[in-house]
């Protein structure tokens, strides 16, 4: 077997103009470069007679429809050697960065906006040629990997005693879990789900055994900043500069979401506790009051320090894996890679949500914002209140084709596996429970399973507990697959991780 070659490729996103941040209800428009964003490229080659594969981490929200495509398309144009099934894209689930988008956004107030096909444009090209770097600076080398432990993510369903229907929004209709929701009320009774601090990482290195760059694959989106108007890696951009500081600035990071629908970087019933910690430990002033109002989302030094505290937690773990893991270093595997269309039911919608939706649709028709507001307050407002009103459109329409009775849609997905290693992937904001089935009866001796991968990346996939209980992220708004959907996902990946897995071993 020939000796296993990897090659690493990486560009900026982030762009100095006032661009669309996305992330959040409302628009929001950069006035600049906070920390960078970028694409990262690792191309995994086994030899001959193996399956290539190159990983692309991108620090985007999602990847909206048609994106996936044009990425793929930029990169074979410029490098016609690499086949566009080769190529897997993530997004790191920032909510600080733009989403490339070629329709043009327009602030209400008229604010000007850096038009979106000029940014898709150049973001493509930024990603082709990440990728052909990859490609193009294979050279001989190894791999090690292993796991570890770093608290990042937290259970953002705040599960209630009593029904909380009465306090919904037209975002989503609750029930007995409000996302983020309030932990001081009476009636709190626990969170749907436990965090998972997992971390999973995969280590690559020259032939001379030099660290080259590092997979990190954590169940977390990238939103601590979730409402900064900057360009922002969030807490992906203090791991790179501590990375850097500890590894040395040329081995690269690729970062991956692993399943966190459920899960969030924000601590919900420790804010106090939490603001004292960040003002000791970071030098800085903390008001515990603030604290108290729970609504520190604003509070941008506070946000600053509860990403450097992640970062520090982040390379604590990467660095202590890297220590044992490197004992064993791979300069030959077998590399199998499948890639297909996996269906997935859909989340019906009931006579009672498209009743609910049609009087929420009615609510805001007499509740327009006013044109004569300041300008940013009437930006904020304006968008919000579209969004609100697509989403409940957007329901109707669902309502609709579902009458006609169509198939199932189906969605990309890639089951690879490298010697031992496997990854899995999934289009959607996974909730975490899907990851673990998956795990529990992979057949290989670690997985790493990626959210917000391929064509129209996005969207939340609850599980039948989280759909039960209501609220954001389990609700018809935010549901185009249901939970039979997701189980049908785990059967498809493992399916294929068995199947790949018996071809390694009969070879």
């Amino acid at each position: 077997m020939a000796r296993m070659k990897f090659g690493w490729g990486r560009r900026q996103t982030s762009i100095d103009e006032p661009v669309n941040i996305t992330g959040q209800m409302y628009i929001r428009i950069s006035t600049g470069i906070h920390d960078p964003t970028y694409v990262t490229a690792l191309a995994v080659d086994g030899g001959e007679g193996q399956d290539p594969v190159i990983f692309l981490s991108c620090d985007l929200g999602s990847l909206p429809a048609g994106l996936v495509p044009d990425i793929k398309a930029a990169v074979v144009a410029l490098e016609p050697e690499i086949c566009a099934d080769w190529i897997i894209v993530n997004a790191t689930h920032i909510h600080s960065g733009s989403t490339p988008r070629k329709d043009q956004v327009v602030s209400p107030d008229g604010a000007y906006i850096y038009p979106n096909d000029k940014y898709h444009g150049f973001f493509m090209q930024m990603c082709a040629e990440a990728v052909a770097e990859a490609w193009n600076s294979r050279a001989e080398g190894g791999f090690a990997y292993g796991y570890g432990y770093a608290v990042v993510g937290h259970s953002r369903r705040v599960c209630y005693l009593r029904d909380m229907s009465e306090t919904s929004k037209s975002a989503a209709p609750n029930g007995h879990c409000i996302m983020y929701g309030n932990t001081k009320n009476v009636d709190f009774s626990h969170y749907e789900s436990s965090g998972d601090h997992f971390l999973n990482a995969l280590y690559t290195f020259d032939a001379n055994d030099k660290l080259t760059g590092v997979i990190i694959n954590v169940p977390c989106p990238s939103q601590v900043s979730e409402q900064l108007c900057m360009f922002s890696a969030d807490y992906w951009g203090d791991v790179r500069e501590l990375m850097a500081k500890e590894f040395g600035p040329d081995v690269y990071i690729l970062p991956q979401c692993a399943p966190a629908g459920d899960l969030s970087p924000r601590i919900l019933h420790y804010l106090e506790a939490q603001a004292r910690r960040m003002g000791l430990k970071f030098d800085m002033p903390y008001d515990q009051e603030l604290a108290k109002k729970r609504d520190p989302l604003h509070d941008n030094t506070k946000r600053f320090a509860e990403r450097k505290d992640i970062a520090e937690r982040i390379l604590a773990a990467v660095t202590e894996i890297y220590g044992w893991a490197k004992k064993e270093i791979f300069t030959e595997a077998k590399v199998r890679h499948h890639y297909w269309m996996q269906p997935m039911q859909r989340r019906r919608i009931t006579d009672e949500e498209l009743e609910a939706c049609q009087k929420k649709l009615k609510e805001l028709e007499s509740n327009i914002p006013d044109a004569n507001d300041d300008p940013e307050r009437y930006r904020v407002a304006m968008s919000s209140y579209k969004s609100y009103v697509r989403r409940n459109e957007s329901i109707l329409r669902r309502y609709a084709q579902q009458k006609e009775n169509l198939p199932d849609p189906t969605f990309e997905a890639h089951a690879v596996a490298i010697g031992d290693v496997a990854f899995a992937t999934n289009k959607f904001e996974l909730y975490q429970d899907y990851m673990h089935r998956v795990q529990a009866r992979s057949p290989f001796v670690q997985t790493f399973v990626m959210q917000l991968t391929g064509d129209g990346a996005g969207t939340y996939l609850a599980t039948e507990r989280s759909q039960k209980n209501k609220g954001y992220g389990a609700s018809m708004y935010c549901n185009w697959v249901g939970h039979e959907g997701g189980q049908q996902w785990v059967e498809g990946v493992l399916a294929h991780l068995q199947e790949l897995k018996q071809q390694m071993d009969a070879e």
